[in-house]
């Protein structure tokens, strides 16, 4: 399917039947893209579970707004690399410099 292969910005569900948890991972992680992924569930185990093994920026479980000033936004694979808003987005414009300074001199 088309839409299981591209990163669609759009309003678009699709959706995709699967056995197991195994397999709707392996499934959603075969593609080049991973802005973000969504999934529902009761089980908080089986929750952190997948969210761990998904391949994706983000990810939202049980919730369809993930995006907030707070938290990070960006993906990974084809999806780009670092991120932005937060603390995070500074990131890239921040050089880090270590000193080490001996006081006990005269």
């Amino acid at each position: 399917m088309r839409c299981f292969r591209e990163e669609t910005f759009g309003p678009l569900i699709p959706l995709f039947k699967f056995s197991n948890d195994d397999e709707a991972v392996l499934m959603a992680n075969d593609t080049e893209y991973g802005l973000a992924a969504y999934f529902y569930t009761k089980d908080l185990k089986r929750a952190w579970t997948i969210a761990e093994d998904l391949e994706y920026g983000m990810i939202g479980v049980n919730e369809v707004s993930i995006g907030s000033e707070v938290a990070p936004f960006g993906g990974v694979k084809q999806s780009g690399l670092g991120r932005e808003q937060s603390k995070y987005g500074l990131d890239e414009f921040m050089e880090i410099k270590y000193i080490c300074m001996g006081l006990g001199y005269n």
